[in-house]
């Protein structure tokens, strides 16, 4: 198993806890970016930087993913890229991207587009709050858990 991000908006809170889990576990995790970003000294963290373009940093996350990998991501499209290649899809807010729940996401998020498009103001997410995180955490030691079972 790998850890993929879509890094460009993962928020640094959620970052610094991949960090941590990468070193506890020894999993590998890859931030990928169309920026550079600064990223610990660890063989378990590494940096990919993406040339600059809509998806490109989403579709080299889908090349390079396996089934099984975890993407880190609030992608709904990615989101479902993965989950269609056999990952898992988990957001920075710590909600599980599933087979059963993504459809339903793409929908709503077509929607809200189309609410935008045509002018009306829907607001972006509020802020990541202690809540987020503590989902997100908690997804996270979740899924590395059953993984370590698993092998």
């Amino acid at each position: 198993m790998k850890i993929w991000v879509d890094a460009d908006a993962c928020p640094v809170v959620i970052k610094d806890i991949l960090y941590r889990a990468a070193e506890r576990t020894k999993i590998p995790v890859t931030l990928v970016a169309n920026q550079s970003l600064e990223i610990p000294a660890s063989h378990h963290i590494r940096f990919l930087q993406v040339s600059q373009g809509f998806d490109v940093a989403d579709n080299e996350i889908v090349k390079r993913m396996e089934s099984g990998d975890l993407v880190i991501t609030s992608d709904i499209p990615l989101a479902a890229d993965v989950i269609e290649k056999g990952g898992t899809a988990l957001s920075p807010r710590g909600e599980l991207y599933t087979a059963n729940n993504i459809r339903a996401r793409l929908n709503m998020r077509d929607f809200m587009e189309t609410l935008r498009s045509s002018g009306i103001n829907t607001g972006g997410p509020p802020a990541l709050n202690q809540s987020d995180r503590k989902a997100f955490a908690s997804h996270l030691d979740q899924i590395l858990t059953r993984f370590s079972k698993q092998l």
